[in-house]
């Protein structure tokens, strides 16, 4: 009787145990393979963050606790920064929440993950066609932000512990508090990939063209849409 071949277990598990040890040796990581892919999603965040505050006039799309401060300033007077455009990005980022939360209702939000990062990936996509044909930022900045809502919805909605995608004000005070162990490592991995997030997105900007940060955006959502062993990833429903 032929032997099972030996299961191929990739980079994705071995990482993500690293990230959450598993209760017993063999068993999976708790959250499947959805650790590392969350981490791409923060890496992504930065990069489409840079694109909107360098090349869109200083707004952000991920990053809506600084939208609703900079609307703050834009009321306060100030020039440099456009009321409008925060409140459309935080307008669209909300659109974003609320279609992908009715969505999970129905269905859990394990499964929703592939799906939804496959729409944020169009989304993106239809920024970057923008960006390429030189369409004004309104445009930008509405599908970044309903991506980046839809995005952070279902990561809301799976709930694997220091692994928000976006915000790490959290998680540099529980590294700075907490004595050191697997999370504290994940508080630190997430706020190195936010960094050099924005550090890629901010040079692509900057000395290239958005149309490059938007491009490798578009890259690594279609890699984590399409990564094997996605399906099932995590254990909540």
């Amino acid at each position: 009787m032929a032997s099972t071949p030996p299961r191929r277990r990739g980079i994705l598990r071995p990482l993500a145990a690293r990230l959450f040890p598993p209760e017993a040796a063999g068993a999976e990581s708790p959250h499947g393979v959805l650790p590392p892919l969350l981490i791409v999603l923060t890496f992504v965040s930065g990069v489409v963050d840079a694109v909107s505050y360098l090349g869109l006039g200083h707004v952000f799309v991920a990053n809506m606790t600084g939208n609703v401060v900079f609307l703050g300033f834009a009321i306060a007077g100030d020039r440099s920064l456009s009321a409008p455009d925060s409140l459309l990005a935080v307008g669209a980022f909300l659109a974003g929440a609320a279609a992908a939360g009715r969505l999970r209702r129905t269905t859990g939000a394990a499964r929703m993950f592939a799906p939804l990062v496959a729409v944020q990936t169009a989304l993106v996509g239809g920024a970057l066609a923008l960006t390429a044909l030189g369409a004004g930022p309104p445009g930008v900045i509405a599908l970044l932000a309903l991506g980046m809502g839809l995005q952070n919805a279902v990561v809301h909605r799976l709930a694997v512990p220091d692994l928000t995608t976006t915000v790490v004000t959290r998680a540099l005070t529980g590294l700075a508090a907490d004595p050191w162990g697997p999370g504290p490592l994940r508080r630190l991995v997430t706020v190195v990939a936010l960094l050099l997030g924005a550090l890629t997105g901010g040079v692509l900007t900057l000395r290239h063209d958005p149309v490059w940060a938007l491009a490798l955006a578009v890259g690594l959502l279609g890699c984590v849409a399409l990564s094997p062993g996605r399906d099932g990833a995590g254990r909540r429903p």
